[in-house]
């Protein structure tokens, strides 16, 4: 059977193609001039993306498992998504990023997938996602999808026919097989724990595979694909085809600084097992290596059927270590960095450009963000050069965590970092692989205990209340910034981690792959309370008594999404308001010939304080993250202010309707620790008006 078995008609896709060109001249936009958009320079740049919607949209990624369960089997599903589209519509989001609903045998939560071209039954149908999109779009919200091109499923029927050809054959040659009779081909471990190379034998028993080994970087579910293989990329060129033919309007790339391998396979400097220090308490502390940069080799990819003997070869790069000291900080991806031969080689590059022409092709803007673990800036900078993708995650922002002088030095070097290529920067705090940020941020600096590896019920447990004061403070803070955010959702609730996690209702792969030493990420996809009480909290949206594919804690009614509703300062209404604001001021934009970031305090006066301020057009984005009071008198100087301009939403108090000066007197005569405002100074000129997206 065709794994393209379910593509839209030749005819339906012309249907679709001309509706949205026809759409596109309604607003003045030729369909030839965005089909063939040609080039334009700004700021010194040549790029053929500048009018891109998504430059300073607002994307919320829907986990789907954890969203909202129409079928009433405790898991989430695309049936859920539509029925909360209304929520996602008055939250003021431009897009929706889905995390994998492809069929897959659910070992890593979807990423490993069996089919890319179909929806899994459990989350629903194709005429489901169709109507997804079209209530999407007719609400004016984007969609983007998932795409896992680094591994599949070991059950994808080119991995069944792999085992079942043999050494040498075709099939093999789409995977990354290798012969060594003495242990594994080289010394890689898996990002989830254990080594990165599983025995073919035990899984055909033919005795020609005994000493064969193929590669998974993740689950031993996972194989890793050979990118050298023309078969790989034309293959993924035909799915990207068929979910733009359905109306996606971009995709998220999973472990985009991956697929492509240093020549010879290299050993590395981490060793097959990456959490071996990591301590009974699970704490994380194999989390905590240094990022550096690595000798990044020219690489043509790996060639099949190498022997051991080619691929014994010095290891990659020295790296240092460090503990993280500042809470929410992590010095590391989670399970790993990018010090390694089997990440951010040049390869990678080729595949973006090629997969830049096939998007640009199509009407609409559609667009690909990289998920990619990569340092220093300049390099994190090149997966978004002209060509190439059009966004990547600024994952130094979210891994300064609660440290002023960190979270300034990650903003001024990717902000600098994109501008040079012309990219938009990214801003985003939490996701589905990383603890949640109100929890991150809910240990003192000193406490001695590290949550980058998940937390569990006999680990510390957070400070709720300061967890929270910091989640709001920093999120308005980053909404107020210019370049595209990203929200997860149930960050929006102010939804902390599930740190109490009964350890048998474990999923994530990463919890026993590690010798059960790294809890991993299940307590971030705890499934969503809609409702303060009743069963599931409102996940099963029917009020069906059934049990949600993760337990839920006792305390979740309290952050449901009705409730919060109803609370003028609820953290759902601190999000709405700043969206509203967001877009009335066009925060998201960078105007004409300035730089992405523009310090309020150039001579950082403020930031030794712990206090960040940007100028954003006519608005003033601050946050104190000091342990004190910042005096009226000092902040009025640092900014030029009178103190009768208006506080536009705080952090603290979502609507003040007063101005700067009666705000801070009623806050004890200044700007109070852990506390984010935005200030419209009438003597600053307003940004120039946006231009027309697509």
């Amino acid at each position: 059977m065709s794994m393209f078995r379910n593509e839209p008609s030749q005819e339906a896709a012309q249907q679709e193609r001309k509706a949205a060109n026809s759409d596109l001249k309604t607003r003045g936009i030729s369909d030839t001039a965005t089909l063939n958009r040609g080039t334009q320079t700004h700021h010194g740049v040549t790029r053929d993306d500048w009018d891109g919607w998504w430059r300073e949209a607002v994307i919320y990624q829907v986990y789907p498992r954890s969203f909202a369960d129409a079928n009433e089997d405790g898991m989430g599903d695309l049936p859920g998504v539509i029925e909360k589209l209304d929520y996602l519509a008055a939250l003021g989001v431009d897009a929706i990023w889905l995390s994998p609903f492809y069929p897959s045998p659910q070992k890593d939560a979807g990423y490993d997938v069996s089919d890319y071209c179909d929806i899994n039954p459990t989350f629903g149908t194709l005429e489901d996602f169709d109507l997804l999109v079209a209530g999407a779009h007719a609400l004016g919200i984007k969609i983007m999808c998932d795409i896992v091109p680094n591994h599949t499923s070991d059950q994808h029927e080119w991995f069944q026919a792999a085992l079942a050809a043999g050494p040498g054959s075709a099939e093999r040659e789409r995977y990354i097989f290798r012969y060594q009779p003495e242990g594994t081909p080289n010394n890689w471990g898996s990002i989830f724990g254990g080594p990165a190379w599983e025995p073919v034998f035990p899984h055909t028993g033919n005795p020609v595979d005994e000493g064969w080994y193929y590669l998974h970087l993740f689950d031993v579910t996972q194989p890793d694909l050979n990118w050298d293989n023309p078969e790989v990329p034309a293959y993924f060129d035909r799915v990207l085809k068929f979910w733009c033919d359905r109306g996606v309007d971009g995709f998220r790339i999973d472990v985009a600084h991956g697929m492509v391998k240093a020549p010879g396979l290299p050993d590395d400097e981490i060793g097959p097992d990456r959490y071996a220090d990591a301590g009974e308490d699970g704490s994380g502390a194999a989390l905590s290596e240094q990022l550096s940069a690595n000798e990044h080799p020219e690489n043509s990819g790996p060639a099949s059927g190498v022997p051991d003997s080619e691929a014994a070869s010095p290891t990659a790069s020295d790296s240092e270590t460090a503990t993280p000291t500042a809470p929410g900080a992590l010095a590391t991806p989670p399970g790993g960095s990018n010090i390694a031969p089997y990440f951010d080689q040049p390869g990678v590059h080729q595949i973006f450009k090629r997969w830049h022409k096939l998007l640009a092709g199509y009407a609409g803007n559609k667009c690909a963000v990289a998920e990619a673990w990569v340092e220093p800036a300049e390099r994190f900078a090149a997966y978004t050069a002209p060509g190439e993708l059009h966004q990547a995650f600024n994952f130094a922002f979210l891994a300064a965590g609660w440290d002023a002088p960190a979270l300034r030095a990650a903003m001024t070097a990717s902000s600098q970092a994109n501008d040079r290529v012309g990219a938009p920067t990214t801003w985003v705090l939490s996701n589905h692989d990383v603890v949640r940020h109100a929890t991150r941020f809910a240990y003192q600096a000193d406490c001695g205990f590290d949550p980058a590896g998940g937390i569990g019920v006999d680990n510390p447990q957070p400070d709720t209340g300061l967890g929270l004061a910091r989640a709001r403070a920093l999120s308005l803070f980053m909404l107020g910034l210019p370049g595209a955010s990203y929200i997860y959702q149930g960050e929006e609730l102010g939804l902390p981690e599930h740190t109490t996690l009964p350890d048998e209702a474990r999923q994530d792969p990463t919890w026993y792959r590690s010798n059960y030493r790294a809890r991993g990420r299940d307590g971030a996809r705890v499934p969503l309370p809609w409702q303060p009480e009743g069963p599931s909290y409102g996940f099963t949206i029917t009020g069906a008594d059934c049990q949600p594919w993760l337990p839920q804690p006792e305390y979740w009614g309290e952050y449901a999404a009705s409730a919060q509703e109803k609370d003028q300062n609820s953290t759902l209404n601190l999000y709405r308001q700043a969206l509203k604001v967001r877009k009335t001021h066009h925060l998201g934009r960078v105007a004409a010939g300035q730089p992405g970031i523009q310090w309020v305090d150039q001579d950082q006066k403020l930031g030794e304080r712990w206090v960040l301020a940007v100028q954003n057009g006519d608005v003033q984005v601050l946050i104190n993250m000091g342990e004190n009071l910042l005096p009226t008198g000092d902040l009025f100087a640092a900014l030029d202010a009178s103190g009768a301009e208006e506080v536009l939403v705080a952090s603290d108090q979502v609507q003040p309707r007063e101005d700067l000066g009666k705000y801070l007197e009623s806050h004890g005569g200044g700007l109070p620790p852990t506390t984010a405002i935005w200030i419209k100074n009438p003597a600053k000129p307003n940004v120039e008006e946006p231009q027309t997206h697509e």
